[in-house]
């Protein structure tokens, strides 16, 4: 009966560990740079495709901000989610995409068009603001609750669950 104890108390650490590790590699807190907490930066200037956005005309609702390339396999994977996502928040979040680190005007437009994608998407072409964002890697995911203050960081592609939960820890409705 003990070693079934032990398998039972081993399984129980076992698992605990992996959702920490979960939350930590979903929510970037190992690399988020102290970004969580800390007002959002500005976002870039130039409109790649819908309508312009600031994050003065964000201001009052959440919004999740990600920043991608055309060039990213792993933007790719997570392309599809991202337009499924977008229709699903019926104003009460806004989804913004940041085309960072993308040499090619032309291929960031394509992969827009290629997804389908009908959110907002800005262009960062000298890498200004994803730098202040602190993006070491692509595609990566800012939660912004309705004050400005960035809640969550999210590295690598997400599902649709994931990003609601980090919507729903920036302040709005998942």
């Amino acid at each position: 009966m003990s070693a079934k104890r032990i398998s039972f108390r081993a399984l129980l650490v076992w698992g605990g560990l992996a959702a920490a590790l979960a939350v930590l590699i979903v929510f970037g807190l190992s690399g988020s740079k102290g970004s969580v907490g800390r007002a959002a930066p500005t976002l870039p200037a130039s409109r790649l495709s819908g309508e312009a956005v600031t994050l003065a005309s964000l201001r009052g609702r959440p919004a999740l901000v990600v920043f991608w390339a055309s060039w990213c396999t792993p933007c790719e994977q997570e392309a599809p989610a991202l337009e499924r996502f977008a229709r699903e928040l019926h104003g009460r979040a806004t989804l913004v995409g940041v085309n960072w680190s993308d040499p090619s005007l032309s291929g960031a437009k394509a992969f827009v068009k290629r997804f389908g994608w009908t959110f907002p998407n800005l262009r960062d072409g000298d890498e200004t603001s994803g730098q202040k964002y602190g993006v070491s890697g692509l595609p990566t995911t800012y939660a912004i609750d309705g004050s400005g203050r960035i809640r969550a960081t999210l590295r690598g592609p997400q599902t649709q669950a994931s990003l609601s939960h980090a919507l729903a820890f920036a302040g709005g409705r998942p």
